[in-house]
Formats: C-alpha cells, structure tokens, sequence
C-alpha cells in the first residue's frame, strides 16, 4: 500500500504541516513559543530540502529566512 508513496511527497507535506502547527502555536499566544519555533527551523529544513530536490531555487532561498528566523526565535525564546 505505502510502496508507492513518493518520499518527496512525505518531505513536502512534512514542512506544511510543521509550518501549520508552528502557526497555530505562535498565534496562540499560549507559551510555546520555543516548540513553535523549533517547528518553524524543521519546516525550513524538511520544504528546503524538498525545494532543493526540485530545483525550487526561489524556495529553496526562502527556507533559508525561515530556517534563520526559527534560530533567532529559538534563541530569543530560551
């Protein structure tokens, strides 16, 4: 049944969904701001990836910010 799946296809939808729950979490204001941060960097990393994979070089550059953004936040946050 999961032979088929395309591992670019779980890397992709992996990042959004992160990149979801960062939101949520960020918007909630409800103290975890460091998880939602970590969430954001693993995003950039999983839909970085996947961009890169795919020759997505403008989102490819992007992820680079919001991997940066997540550290800063991270950082910030600790």
């Amino acid at each position: 049944m999961f032979r088929n799946i395309d591992k670019r296809k779980i890397l992709e939808w992996f990042g959004v969904l992160t990149a979801i729950i960062y939101s949520l979490l960020v918007a909630s204001n409800t103290g975890f701001e460091f998880i939602a941060f970590s969430l954001l960097l693993i995003s950039a990393l999983a839909i970085g990836l996947w961009a890169y994979l795919h020759k997505h070089w403008g989102v490819a550059f992007l992820q680079i910010f919001y991997a940066v953004a997540g550290l800063i936040g991270m950082f910030r946050w600790y």
